[in-house]
């Protein structure tokens, strides 16, 4: 009697994406009991974020379908247009590969119209990074992504009790930790010389400092993404010993356009600021960057997640991880460049007790292996306990 695999469908949408489930990956390509299929969408086939969609295939792993439905303006009415889309294209990829599960990531807008199709079509819905909390319309995705998913994978305790808050069935919610901890315990975190061959800007001595600058815009605060991202890089001009910046430029949430003006400006304005900007980098040459920096600032997830299993000083500026948990690695400021300054002051060089507050590294390992053999159902009911 032959065994049947597992069809498990992934879909990837956007630069960090590829990060937090690559681990993953690997393990369910080389998995007996389940049958890996990629899909790749939205900004992570565009150029101007970075084309993952060439990062992933170099990498060596197969990719069944793109999926393109990224509305170009970055602003509301484009983020909502560019979930609907999702919705109509992957609908039409699930009905013709027919998976037994999908499995999506973490809380952006591409995410839940992933969740959206695949439970419209009764296809039982895996997601990682749930039952977090945050600033932005990213938190009130991610817990529609909940309700909207069958099997859950929270990266830390007090994620996998919200989630079981949240009338989550108990026996669906495997604490794992983050996958892109995964990562950093199998890469060999040392720099090469060819490491910056890419991006814009001024040359990086990458013996000297170097500051990693990442600033996303924040969607419920449209419109103030110019004067945010001004605050930020008029704080790093006013360092005074020449520290250098290497920069990504922002996703493509509402705002997006208005970050990489105030950078661009910037740029022309020189101000005594040596910087270099990069579309993207593969996952691993983004841990090894950033753990020889001196510090991070702005207001990705990298530095509160990531950073905090690296000791990496990290500046997080306003209210995007407004809720998420952190480690002593971060200090949190609001917009005003002074208190930016003195925040990277204080933090930069610095070097802090690596936490496992999101995971030990194993993460990849443990959901292959559950995806493998837990019980699978579409029906949902609410488990509070009262």
């Amino acid at each position: 009697m032959s065994f049947k695999k597992r069809k498990i469908c992934v879909v990837i949408n956007s630069r960090p994406n590829y990060s937090r489930i690559k681990s993953f990956l690997h393990e369910a390509k080389k998995s007996k009991k389940l049958d890996l299929h990629i899909l790749v969408g939205a900004s992570a086939l565009l150029y101007r974020f970075g084309e993952v969609v060439k990062i992933i295939k170099k990498d060596g792993f197969k990719i069944s379908q793109t999926v393109y439905s990224i509305v170009e303006g970055e602003n509301p009415t484009t983020m909502a247009k560019s979930t609907g889309l999702g919705i109509v294209e992957l609908s039409t990829h699930f009905q013709n590969l027919k998976p037994d599960i999908v499995l999506t990531v973490a809380d952006r807008f591409e995410t839940i119209a992933t969740a959206v199709a695949a439970s419209y079509m009764n296809i039982p819905v895996a997601h990682t990074q749930g039952g977090e909390m945050t600033g932005s319309i990213d938190e009130n995705v991610r817990h529609a992504i909940t309700k909207l998913s069958h099997i859950h994978f929270p990266s830390t305790k007090k994620a996998k009790k919200n989630l079981i808050l949240m009338g989550e069935n108990p026996s669906k919610v495997f604490l794992t930790g983050c996958p892109s901890i995964d990562l950093i315990r199998n890469t060999n975190l040392s720099l090469n010389k060819n490491i910056l061959t890419s991006g814009v800007g001024d040359k990086i001595d990458l013996s000297k400092e170097y500051i990693i600058l990442l600033q996303h815009p924040v969607t419920t605060e449209f419109g103030d993404g110019l004067t945010q991202i001004r605050q930020t890089l008029e704080a790093i001009g006013k360092l005074k010993d020449g520290v250098q910046v290497i920069g990504l430029w922002p996703n493509p949430d509402a705002g997006s356009d208005d970050i990489s003006k105030g950078i661009r400006v910037m740029r022309e304005q020189k101000k005594n600021l040596k910087m270099r900007f990069f579309r993207n980098f593969p996952p691993e040459d983004f841990l090894r960057i950033l753990n020889n920096s001196s510090c991070i600032v702005g207001n990705s997830s990298a530095g509160i997640r990531e950073c905090s299993f690296m000791g990496i000083p990290t500046i997080n500026i306003g209210s995007r991880q407004n809720l998420r948990e952190r480690s002593s690695n971060v200090i949190d400021v609001s917009y005003d460049k002074d208190e930016i300054f003195r925040a990277i002051n204080f933090k930069r060089k610095k070097r802090y007790k690596k936490s496992k507050l999101y995971g030990e590294g194993l993460a990849g390992k443990k959901i292959a292996k559950i995806l493998s053999t837990v019980d699978l159902s579409v029906k949902k009911k609410l488990y509070y306990r009262f």
